[in-house]
């Protein structure tokens, strides 16, 4: 039987089989099969860290219930997707900090995973847990902010257990408004990176490059209420406001995207770029991204930039954007606050996975490549970037000690 193929079309899935349990206990039986176990979420990863030889485990079909905890806290199934889960909060009069750009990611799999959203004083969406349960075929685990294994245990890959329940963060709802600045100058961008980057409470940078001297847009999030647009310096940077809305690939349907102009509306509403009801970005596209420490962010631009004539043929769009630091061990921001430089591509994987080696020589060796898209760096070289690899599988093997959610890809980095 097939299992189908990952949301980009780029990968068929190996597994065996797959089970969708409705309820903990056909959970656990599923988690009782002999073989190996791997979860699988949205399906939106590039590479293979979600399949197996074995079982995928999909909680998709879980009860999509969200509980209150606290005034400041809610617990959520693992499987539920942010979309779904921002409208419920908007209901209850709450709010997550930050969203990705995509709404159909789920929470377990975007927090596995180190995914993120973007703004100077926000970290990934591994940031809000407070703690997650995960299940394994010895039962279940709970992890709390301030356990001596949390930081550990956040951003997983899934070597650790199914995540079926996370608490999270939460503040009062908010609105945000959105604009888009239409070519902005790369040399003015550049030397003032850091004011362009706190415009708003999310900022993107969004490129094909095919143009060395301007990129095609500047999107600013904001929350209503918070610092007013600084339209001094979107003058410096030779901006001029979009008067219709945009995709971020230009020439794409803008309806697939949450609405801007400067219209305020619910957050869940406006931090992603894409509406859930939409096909998200392209479609049919593959992603790389790599996150380079703040200090090294205009330096590895630069170095994209002086490659603009190989990366653009097979470049949809590159957005830049930036995140927080934190403690969690596999973060790509851990320790020290990042700035992600995210690649869609035309989906032509081998031309894409021979430009990917070319471009990981050029950005600094600080450059942390994502858990869930492409890359090709080898993997004694992604364990150097990542200072608690080390201790992450010593985690791994007292957490997993059979090895039942391991894959090739765990393998292959040495797990």
């Amino acid at each position: 039987m097939s299992i189908g193929t990952n949301w980009a079309g780029n990968l068929h899935y190996g597994a065996a089989g797959i089970a969708r349990p409705r309820n903990r206990d056909e959970l656990h039986d599923a988690l009782a099969t002999a073989g190996s176990l791997r979860p699988l979420g949205s399906r939106h990863s590039f590479n293979a860290i979600a399949d197996t030889a074995g079982t995928l485990i999909d909680l998709s079909a879980m009860p999509a219930e969200v509980q209150q905890t606290a005034p400041d806290a809610v617990r959520v199934p693992g499987g539920i997707r942010y979309g779904e889960l921002g409208a419920e909060l908007q209901r209850r009069g709450l709010a997550l900090a930050n969203l990705a750009s995509l709404p159909h990611i789920s929470v377990a799999g975007a927090v596995s995973t180190g995914t993120h959203g973007s703004g100077d004083a926000t970290g990934s969406l591994a940031t809000a847990v407070r703690s997650l349960t995960f299940a394994g075929p010895d039962g279940e685990r709970t992890l709390r902010r301030g356990d001596a294994d949390f930081d550990g245990a956040v951003v997983s890959l899934g070597a650790l257990g199914l995540i079926v329940e996370l608490e999270l963060e939460v503040e009062p709802a908010y609105d945000v408004a959105q604009t888009v600045h239409e070519g902005p100058a790369w040399d003015a961008v550049l030397a003032d990176f850091d004011r362009v980057t706190a415009l708003g409470t999310s900022v993107s940078l969004f490129s094909r490059w095919t143009d060395r001297d301007r990129a095609d847009q500047l999107w600013v999030k904001n929350r209503v209420g918070g610092v007013a647009l600084d339209e001094e310096l979107l003058a410096q940077l030779g901006t001029t406001p979009a008067v219709v809305e945009r995709h971020p690939i230009l020439g794409a349907p803008s309806e697939a995207c949450t609405p801007q102009l400067g219209r305020p509306g619910p957050w869940h509403e406006r931090l992603p770029h894409f509406r859930l009801a939409f096909t998200p970005s392209a479609g049919e596209e593959l992603q790389s991204e790599y996150l380079v420490p703040r200090r090294d962010a205009v330096r590895a631009i630069e170095a994209i930039r002086a490659m603009a004539d190989r990366i653009a043929p097979l470049l949809l769009v590159n957005e830049i954007r930036t995140v927080a630091a934190d403690d969690l061990w596999l973060s790509s921001s851990y320790g020290e606050a990042a700035v992600g430089l995210h690649f869609t591509w035309r989906r032509d994987q081998p031309a894409v996975e021979a430009l990917l080696p070319v471009i990981e020589a050029a950005l600094p060796d600080t450059a942390r490549p994502h858990w869930g898209k492409l890359a090709t760096l080898e993997p004694a070289e992604i364990r150097r970037r990542y200072a608690r690899w080390a201790d992450f599988a010593a985690l791994a093997a007292r957490m997993d000690p059979a090895g039942r959610f391991r894959n090739a890809y765990l393998e292959r980095l040495g797990l």
